[in-house]
């Protein structure tokens, strides 16, 4: 699991490239049940140099042969931040995770060197547990292999006007998939991490391109929704909803730790100057 900060500090020099290990495995093909996101705020000029480390972390868990993935993403609207993305089928195998990286040694020495790197970049963090909602979902799970781009929108919702947000939130889906066949998008519950209730909703793409039928988009939906269900919509807006947030980040393969079959779609984007395991 990306950041480990409860271990102890031990210094470690690793030397060598490792090759990547097969005993990963894969990143998710449907949505997972449980996702971690580990948030750093990046010192204004730093970007480079905070990359330059974090490709110490899946070098690292690769020589460990971690079998955990999780992906880097780093904004490119709002503010200058890189999220690390970490599935789990259960919470039990986030525990497992955490087991696993407190008895590596090895693996704990090189992670706490790397956080102490780490912080010559990092202004502030904030790490989010959140719990997949597939019923508030919409559309085929996308290939993570592919994906290049993700928005991330926040939906603050006023206590007790949760009910609501859910039987919105479906009828939502249930028109976009009518309205947007091909489109999609995943919908999580924070559970941990930061004021609630709170659901995060995240689309993807291969490229920024897809934004530009936007407005197209929007239009074939609103015409989709009855009145009745614009009504329920624009109600809840008014009167359960704090306020939205949306934010779009670029994947980053360098700073992401990856399975051999995800790696081998783009080598040179997912593990750039790393040899491959024969």
């Amino acid at each position: 699991m990306k950041r480990t900060a409860f271990l102890p500090t031990i210094t470690l020099i690793v030397l060598g490239v490792p090759t990547f290990s097969s005993a990963q495995s894969a990143l998710p093909a449907t949505q997972p049940s449980v996702l971690t996101i580990y948030r750093e705020d990046i010192k204004f000029g730093h970007s480079a140099a905070h990359e330059n480390t974090e490709a110490g972390w899946p070098l690292a868990y690769a020589k460990a042969k971690s079998p955990y993935t999780y992906l880097g993403i780093s904004s490119i609207t709002g503010p200058n931040e890189v999220w690390f993305l970490s599935p789990y089928a259960n919470w039990k195998a986030l525990g497992d995770n955490f087991k696993q990286d407190q008895s590596n040694p090895i693996l704990a020495a090189e992670l706490a060197r790397l956080g102490m790197a780490d912080a010559e970049h990092v202004s502030n963090s904030r790490a989010l547990h959140l719990a997949g909602r597939p019923d508030l979902s919409a559309g085929a799970f996308p290939s993570v292999a592919k994906t290049r781009f993700y928005q991330v929108t926040f939906f603050r919702v006023r206590p007790g006007h949760e009910q609501t947000f859910e039987e919105v939130a479906k009828m939502y889906a249930t028109v976009f998939a009518k309205a947007v066949p091909a489109g999609s998008y995943r919908t999580y519950q924070v559970v941990a991490g930061m004021p609630g209730p709170t659901y995060v909703v995240f689309s993807s793409s291969e490229a920024l391109a897809a934004h530009d039928q936007g407005q197209t988009m929007d239009a074939t939906l609103m015409k989709t929704f009855t009145p009745d269900q614009l009504g329920a919509l624009q109600k809840f807006s008014r009167e359960g909803l704090i306020n939205t947030e949306s934010q779009r980040f670029a994947v980053n393969g360098r700073m992401s730790y990856v399975d051999d079959a995800t790696a081998a779609t783009d080598p040179d984007f997912w593990r750039p100057g790393v040899k491959a395991s024969k």
